[in-house]
């Protein structure tokens, strides 16, 4: 009885949401759906925000693992939820101000310690091993090469080949990745609303 609520929840809204793209009648109730899922949605930033204050205080209090970045974490998160809160966030707020000068040039900080990740990920992906890496890395120099202006120094035809293998096989890739990701989204829509999938309900399958 107690999985049968959330079961039968979830099976009712799922088949709502499918069925209004099919039966008109129903998708007034998909669009109040939709409507309430971004209640909860907007609940649960609240819940994470607790979550987060409480996982930083209880590592603070039992001097966890790298516990001396939690302070910092609590402070810089409150300062952004006061400031936004009394002063607003529009343009010219100090909350703007913070964001721009500080969250804006952190965050770049961190994705520009991501290019050595990425370097360092093509180094050991692009070694001509088998005729497959060879021609993934033949295809990545050519790619390269046509997207600065020394290719076209070089040969005026490469930046044409690299917009030909961006948008041919590459685009042909992507597809199938994105074809292969909606049937498991899918999928797991459908093992989700016939009760098999039940992971979401905090237990095993």
């Amino acid at each position: 009885m107690r999985l049968f609520v959330p079961l039968t929840i979830t099976f009712v809204a799922g088949i709502v949401m499918i069925l209004q793209f099919f039966v008109p009648a129903t998708q007034s109730m998909g669009e109040s759906l939709q409507e309430w899922y971004m209640i909860v949605a907007s609940f649960a930033i609240f819940i994470g925000a607790a979550n987060l204050i409480q996982v930083h205080v209880h590592r603070i209090r039992f001097k966890g693992r790298n516990w001396k970045y939690s302070p910092v974490t609590i402070v810089g998160f409150s300062v952004m939820i006061l400031t936004g809160l009394i002063f607003g966030i529009e343009k010219g707020t100090p909350f703007n101000f913070l964001f721009l000068e500080m969250v804006a040039p952190m965050s770049a900080t961190m994705f520009s310690l991501l290019a050595f990740f990425v370097a360092s990920a093509a180094f050991r992906a692009f070694r001509a091993s088998n005729w497959r890496a060879t021609l993934l890395l033949i295809s990545a120099f050519v790619v390269m090469l046509g997207r600065v202006p020394i290719g076209a120094m070089i040969w005026d035809r490469i930046p044409l080949i690299s917009e030909w293998i961006m948008k041919c096989p590459n685009m042909a890739g992507q597809r199938a990745v994105m074809i292969g990701a909606a049937m498991g989204m899918v999928a797991t829509s459908l093992r989700m609303i016939f009760g098999i999938e039940r992971s979401y309900l905090g237990g095993a399958d």
